[in-house]
């Protein structure tokens, strides 16, 4: 994998992550968790897509750096 495009995975999933936890300390996701005991989807799903894409993006940078 190109080395830009792990850093741009790399860099999108840590964007991700930042907006999932401030969706979880949300208004919004506080009344969610007080009624279901759960957060909002939202927050689910920007969580767990910017930890692959971060994780996708990390691997590709170690997979690029052990190649050479």
């Amino acid at each position: 994998m190109d080395k830009v495009i792990s850093i741009a995975l790399l860099v999108a999933g840590i964007i991700l992550l930042y907006f999932g936890y401030q969706e979880s300390q949300s208004f919004a996701s506080g009344v969610s968790e007080a009624v279901t005991g759960q957060p909002t989807d939202n927050s689910i799903w920007f969580l767990i897509s910017g930890a692959v894409l971060a994780i996708i993006g990390i691997g590709g940078l170690v997979r690029g750096a052990t190649r050479k």
